[in-house]
C-alpha cells in the first residue's frame, strides 16, 4: 500500500533503567520501557490507567539514553510501531508491538528521576528540543 502511515508520539516515564547493547556490527541499541498514564472515568470516579510500551533506540541516541536517563525520568518519544512475531517452545504463535524511536527527548531534570549519570548535556545533536507547540496533542 503506497499511502501507508506508521507514526507514534508518546510522553511518559521510564519504568526501568535503559539497557545498552552493542551489536556485532558495532551499532548501539538501547531498550527502554515507558509508562504512559491516562485518566479514565468509571462510573462517577476517575481512575488512572497505565499503558506500558517497549521502545528501541539506535545509535548515538541509544548511547545518550544510557548516560542520561534512569528509571522514573520523563521522556518524549517519536517513532514508528513494529510488530514482532515468534513461536514459543510449544509452537504457539506470539506477537508484540514495540516502538522504534526516531527521536527521544529527555524531559525534566535528572533530579526528577532516579540517579542518572552526571555532567554533560543530555541533548544529542540529533535530538532537537521539543516545545509544547511541537507535541501533536
Amino acid at each position: 500500500m503506497a499511502n501507508s502511515l506508521n507514526t507514534v508520539a508518546l510522553v511518559g516515564n521510564l519504568t526501568r533503567d535503559p539497557e545498552l547493547k552493542q551489536l556485532p556490527s558495532g551499532a548501539a541499541v538501547t531498550e527502554l520501557s515507558i509508562a504512559v498514564n491516562e485518566r479514565v472515568k468509571r462510573g462517577e470516579e476517575w481512575e488512572d490507567y497505565g499503558n506500558f510500551f517497549d521502545v528501541t533506540v539506535w545509535g548515538r541516541q541509544a548511547e545518550n539514553a544510557v548516560k542520561y536517563l534512569a528509571k522514573g525520568r520523563p521522556v518524549a518519544v517519536q517513532g514508528r510501531l513494529r510488530q514482532e512475531r515468534w513461536e514459543n517452545e510449544n509452537g504457539d504463535k506470539r506477537s508484540k508491538v514495540k516502538v522504534v524511536a526516531h527521536t527521544i527527548q529527555f524531559l525534566g531534570s535528572r533530579e526528577n528521576g532516579s540517579q542518572g549519570a552526571s555532567g554533560g548535556n543530555p541533548q544529542s545533536e540529533h535530538t532537537p528540543a521539543a516545545s509544547q507547540d511541537d507535541l501533536p496533542f
